[in-house]
C-alpha cells in the first residue's frame, strides 16, 4: 500500500510539472498585410481563444501573449479569419498573414519649397501684356510723298489720359509686389531663426523692425547681409530694453 501511494504522488507530481509546462506563454509577433501583400493593415484585431487580444500598430505590426494551446484569429470590419493553432505555427516570432482586402495608395505627391525666380517668371507670364506695356510715344514717320508726318493711332492713344494712367499704375503695382516679394524670399523666417534664434511674436516685430529695402537685399553679399541682421537684431534688443527701463521708471 506504501509502494502504490508513492506511486500516486509521484504520477501527480509529473501531472503536475507537464500541466505548468503546457500553461506556459510566449510571444506571438508578426505583421498583417493586404491582399496584394504590399501595403500593411492597421487596426487589425488579433484575438485568443485564452481570451487575449491586441490591434496592429500603423506598420501593421502585433505582438501577442499566447499559450501552445491557444488558436489564434484576426478580425477587420468586423470580418474574422479562420482561427490558427498557435502549435502548428512554424516560427512564432513572425506569423506574417494577408488579408483579403484592398488598401487604397494615393498618387505620389512631391512638395518643392517655394522659388523667388519661378514664381517671378510665372507672374511675368500671366500679366505679359501689362509688363510689355510702354508708355506711348510720337514718334515722326515719313509719307509715301516723303513728307514728314505723325501716326495718327499713336495722337490718340497718347491722349487716352485714363487708359494709360491704369495701366502704367497696374504695371508699377506688379513691380512693387515682385520687389516685396524679393524681400520676403531672401530675408525669411528661417534665415532670422538661425540668426537670432528668435522666434513668434518676437521674431514677427523684429523682422518688421528690420525690413530691409529691395535695393539691399538684391545687391548686398551674404556676408554683409547676415551681418546687417545681426547689427540691427542688436539694436532692436538694447531698444526693447530701454522702453521696458522706461516703463518701469
Amino acid at each position: 500500500m506504501g509502494k502504490l501511494s508513492g506511486y500516486i504522488v509521484v504520477l501527480l507530481g509529473c501531472f503536475c510539472i507537464a500541466s505548468k509546462a503546457g500553461a506556459q506563454t510566449f510571444k506571438l509577433k508578426g505583421t498583417v498585410y493586404d491582399s496584394t501583400k504590399t501595403y500593411p493593415v492597421i487596426s487589425v484585431s488579433v484575438i485568443t481563444s485564452s481570451g487575449k487580444g491586441t490591434v496592429t500598430d500603423v506598420f501593421g505590426n502585433y505582438e501577442i501573449e499566447v499559450k501552445e494551446g491557444d488558436s489564434v484569429w484576426f478580425s477587420y470590419l468586423n470580418k474574422p479569419t479562420v482561427k490558427y493553432a498557435v502549435a502548428k505555427i512554424f516560427d512564432a516570432s513572425r506569423f506574417d498573414i494577408a488579408l483579403h482586402v484592398n488598401v487604397p495608395v494615393l498618387k505620389e505627391v512631391i512638395v518643392r519649397p517655394r522659388d523667388y525666380k519661378l514664381d517671378s517668371l510665372k507672374n511675368r507670364v500671366d500679366y505679359a501684356e501689362a509688363f510689355n506695356w510702354q508708355k506711348p510715344k510720337l514718334s515722326p514717320s515719313v509719307n509715301s510723298d516723303g513728307s514728314v508726318g505723325f501716326d495718327l493711332e499713336e495722337i490718340i492713344r497718347i491722349f487716352q489720359f485714363r487708359k494709360n494712367k491704369s495701366a502704367a499704375a497696374f504695371k508699377e503695382r506688379l513691380l512693387a509686389e515682385e520687389r516685396e516679394k524679393f524681400i520676403d524670399h531672401r530675408f525669411n523666417k528661417a534665415l532670422v531663426l538661425r540668426l537670432t534664434g528668435s522666434v513668434g511674436a518676437e521674431r514677427d516685430s523684429f523682422m518688421l523692425f528690420c525690413r530691409p529695402t529691395y535695393e539691399m537685399c538684391l545687391y548686398t553679399s551674404d556676408y554683409d547681409f547676415q551681418y546687417y541682421i545681426k547689427k540691427c537684431y542688436e539694436a532692436y534688443k538694447l531698444q526693447k530694453s530701454d522702453a521696458w527701463l522706461q516703463k518701469e521708471n
